[in-house]
Formats: structure tokens, C-alpha cells, sequence
């Protein structure tokens, strides 16, 4: 099970003087590409005792103070980042050979900045956020459709629905930015840029 990658790469001349511009090159490009879900993430997150856990997740938003996503701060990646704020973000984009890997200190948005966002989402996605109290326990699969038809009852479609407190946003304010390439023969190109006191620096690393 092993792929042929391409002999094009990546140089330190072709990149851009800062890590989110960089991203927004690529991300476009993987999305230009036909790519299901480009934005899709693997956040990976650990408890005080240094135990892994990860899942995917949707970006949500990206810029020079970090890259967003949306979760319920009660779930297990919102408990671990209450103990340990210092996660890893992974855009496995296999289809065009090319990852991004961020990592970083995850903070809470702003509430003004949740509820922007929330207000954007589906109707439906908003029942969802109040039925579910993610990571939890849930005796059966019509437990949660039953909570779900009592909160459609309540909040009929076109009626405003509120953002569940235990509901909102991090930034991951990024620390490093790793750009991997796959090349022939497993010589894949991964440049990593470094925050310092300074600006940035770029690092080759080995494949």
C-alpha cells in the first residue's frame, strides 16, 4: 500500500514570508483541487497526564492571530485544553501529497465572537448543539432523536435560537507551521516555520 509521489517540490524560495500566507496558497489550492472538505482537521489534544487523544474537526475561520474552530467546551477535547492548552492541528490533504501541521496554544474566543458565528450556522446544526452533550454518555440512539424533536418543537425553523453557554470557539494561536510535500523515493520536503522573538524563521527537517 504505498503511493508514487511526484518530483516536484518545495523550496525555501517559493515560500511566503509568513506561515498564513503560506496556508492560504495551499488551502485554495486543495480546495481548487476538487478535495472533499479541505478544511477538515485532525485536532489533537492531551490531558494533565500527557495522554493523547484526536479527532477530526472543521476550520472555521484562519488569520495571522490563529486558526479557529468551533466545539462544545464540555466535550473531551475541551476538557483536555482546559488542562493542557498546547494542541496539534493536521490537514491530511493525501489527494494532492501534501500536510499541513500546526501547533500551538489553544484560548477560548471571545462570547461576541461565538455567537457571530452560531447565528451563521444552519437551523438545524443549532438543535444539534443543544441535543448533544458531546463526549458524554447517551443510553440509545432514540434518546438523542427524541431530544433533538423536543428542541425542533421548541425552536421551530425560522425562530432564533440561542448559543448553548457550554458551546463556543478556540484559536489555536500557532507556534510552528510545517508545510510536508511528498517527493520520489521518500525524500519528502518538509519546511517548518518557527515563531521567535523576531518574526519567523524556516527550518528544513528531514523526511
Amino acid at each position: 500500500m504505498r503511493a508514487r509521489y511526484r518530483a516536484k517540490g518545495l523550496l525555501e524560495k517559493d515560500l511566503a514570508d509568513d506561515p498564513v500566507e503560506q496556508f492560504d496558497r495551499w488551502f485554495h489550492h486543495a480546495a481548487e483541487s476538487g478535495l472533499h472538505e479541505p478544511n477538515a482537521m485532525v485536532l489533537s489534544t492531551a490531558d494533565a497526564r500527557g495522554r493523547p487523544s484526536s479527532r477530526t474537526v472543521l476550520l472555521k475561520q484562519y488569520g495571522t492571530d490563529g486558526f479557529v474552530l468551533f466545539t462544545n467546551y464540555g466535550s473531551r477535547k475541551g476538557r483536555e485544553i482546559a488542562e493542557n492548552p498546547y494542541v496539534s492541528l493536521l490537514f491530511p490533504w493525501h489527494g494532492i501529497a501534501r500536510q499541513v501541521i500546526v501547533t500551538g496554544r489553544a484560548t477560548p474566543v471571545g462570547r461576541a465572537e461565538t455567537i457571530a458565528y452560531f447565528r451563521s450556522r444552519p437551523h438545524g446544526s443549532k438543535l444539534g448543539c443543544w441535543a448533544s452533550e458531546q463526549s458524554s454518555t447517551v443510553a440509545s440512539r432514540e434518546e438523542l432523536d427524541a431530544l433533538y424533536a423536543e428542541l425542533a418543537a421548541r425552536y421551530p425553523e425560522g425562530e432564533d435560537v440561542p448559543a448553548p453557554p457550554q458551546w463556543g470557539g478556540y484559536r489555536v494561536v500557532h507556534e510552528t507551521v510545517e508545510f510536508w510535500q511528498g517527493r520520489e523515493n521518500r525524500l519528502h520536503d518538509r519546511l517548518r516555520y518557527r515563531r521567535t522573538d523576531t518574526g519567523w524563521t524556516v527550518e528544513r527537517l528531514c523526511p
